[in-house]
């Protein structure tokens, strides 16, 4: 597991075991996980996604408390897969990091509570898999419009996008912020894990992993 640029997200490169009758991949292994974390992860959901090429899905988060933490892997084609931090007084507010996810990027990734998932399919079939730490309550569910140009997510450029419509409908960051619906960072943090705050410094990304600031990472929307 190596952290990610924000706060409270890892990456877990995962090891596929090949052989004449194909690929068996362990894509969530609790003890390793939860000894990096310092706490055991609770699943109490796994779900599965499956999207044509172009869909975009996110940027979904849980309000806290309690707030909900995810690991994410894709088994079938392949996504770009974002962490977005919309957690407001968290040091990386308003920044995002991405990998790539898929049967050729072996990896899954770790969410702590309040962050901000998205992702884009870049085939057709790509297949998501996801362990939810809480169940799904439709209520404490919002959402960050993917397309903020404040948050300027680099999607893929060529394709048609196709989103759902609470989606299209979602508030800007800055707008969420305004209207109280964005997770304070010390609430999610208090329940992350001392050893996630605390733990080694980040190691080296791969080539295909991205971060981008705002324009000014100091400034809070208004």
């Amino acid at each position: 597991m190596r952290r990610l640029a924000i706060e409270g997200a890892w990456a877990i490169d995962l090891r596929p075991h090949h052989d004449e009758r194909g690929t068996f991949v362990e894509w969530f292994a609790h003890d390793e996980v939860s000894a990096v974390l310092g706490a055991p992860m609770p699943v109490a959901l796994a779900g599965v996604s499956i999207s044509r090429k172009g869909v975009v899905r996110g940027v979904h988060f849980v309000e806290t408390p309690p707030g909900q933490v995810r690991y994410v892997t894709c088994v079938a084609g392949e996504v770009r897969d974002f962490v977005v931090d919309v957690r407001e007084g968290s040091p990386t507010f308003g920044r995002w990091d991405s990998v790539l996810l898929g049967p050729d990027h072996w990896r899954a990734v770790h969410l702590a509570e309040g962050l901000g998932h998205a992702f884009t399919a870049l085939t057709d079939r790509a297949t998501v898999l996801y362990l939810c730490s809480a169940p799904y309550r439709p209520e404490r569910e919002r959402t960050v419009h993917p397309f903020d140009p404040e948050l300027a997510l680099p999607w893929p450029a060529g394709t048609e996008r196709s989103l759902s419509a609470r989606d299209r409908q979602a508030p800007t960051l800055a707008l969420a912020q305004r209207r109280g619906l964005l997770p304070a960072w010390s609430a999610g943090e208090a329940r992350t894990g001392a050893s996630v705050r605390d733990g080694p410094p980040p190691m080296p990304v791969p080539t295909d992993h991205r971060t981008a600031p705002l324009t000014d990472p100091t400034r809070r929307p208004s």
